[in-house]
């Protein structure tokens, strides 16, 4: 059976056309979204489970906030999911617009678990940020700056390496296995469409909760620095709630950081284009059965 795949850029409507296609085509979601795996974390990912209704959805409200979800993991438990949905007869929708995610499972990459290294954390510990991309650039090729935002990052990504460096047959298991059967959906919008339903969609759900969204997940036990590390709403309001911002400021620094995110995953997406997957692009505001008609077309039988 073959996959669809919905993706684009934020605020682009990919969940409501990915609802639309699973009903007509018979299918379940499975969310290509690295936030919206964690419970509690609703407004700020842009969950809107409404739009479900009664399609089922996978990878969503998996994880308690706080936890730090990787790569491997999304990309165990999306082949566990796919192989569900697929068992029962029904087409896998992957839908989201984290580019890593979507691109990993195209490309079919398989990651073994690479366990903790105590001794490697405990010698890199007191390096500079610098320092550590500096190491992890002599072991790999660094695409992008994913690896290194953070030091606790660069040095997981530095034991990942070591850990292929001395177990070169479990590094054999990630050599890629590109998906054959994939129809790649773009949700493509122009930038000022995209800026103006950025906005007005951040004034919603400031208004609809977001903020208190944040204050119960600290009030909860949950260390403000954790839920800084998952950027975009959760640092820019943690920083407000926890003093370091005012509101005006916040908003004003959140609503830049959205539309620059936006930016960054075009970017990725025409560099996937650029790597050899076609994305066929199709209006943001075309009309609903013209899309699920256009989808049906593209569809590899």
């Amino acid at each position: 059976m073959s996959y669809l795949v919905i993706t684009g850029p934020t605020a682009s409507g990919k969940t409501a056309r990915a609802v639309a296609a699973a009903r007509e085509f018979n299918g379940e979601i499975i969310s290509a979204d690295s936030r919206q795996l964690y419970r509690g974390m609703d407004l700020g990912t842009g969950k809107d489970l409404d739009e479900y209704g009664d399609v089922p959805y996978h990878l969503i409200d998996i994880c308690p906030a706080g936890y730090r979800y990787n790569l491997y993991e999304y990309l165990r438990d999306e082949r566990a999911a796919r192989r569900d949905i697929t068992d029962r007869g029904k087409l896998p929708i992957l839908c989201g617009g984290t580019g890593l995610y979507v691109e990993s499972v195209l490309k079919g990459i398989t990651l073994p678990e690479v366990p903790e290294n105590p001794e490697l954390r405990a010698s890199l510990e007191d390096k500079s940020l610098e320092e550590l991309t500096s190491i992890l650039s002599r072991m790999k090729t660094l695409h992008n700056n994913t690896d290194v935002d953070t030091a606790k990052r660069a040095i997981r990504a530095i034991e990942i390496c070591s850990y292929y460096e001395q177990h070169p047959e479990e590094a054999a298991l990630t050599e890629p296995s590109p998906l054959s059967d994939a129809t790649i959906i773009g949700v493509a919008i122009d930038r000022e469409s995209r800026r103006s339903r950025i906005t007005a969609r951040l004034y919603q759900r400031l208004a609809n909760g977001m903020i208190e969204e944040v204050e119960s997940l600290i009030s909860s036990g949950i260390a403000p620095d954790d839920l800084i590390y998952y950027g975009l709403e959760y640092k820019y309001l943690t920083l407000y709630i926890t003093g370091r911002l005012k509101r005006d400021e916040m908003i004003a620094a959140l609503e830049t950081a959205i539309h620059q995110f936006a930016k960054r995953q075009m970017t990725w997406f025409r560099g996937m284009e650029r790597r050899g997957f076609t994305i066929n692009w199709l209006p943001y505001d075309m009309p609903a059965d013209e899309f699920t008609d256009a989808i049906g077309n593209l569809m590899k039988p």
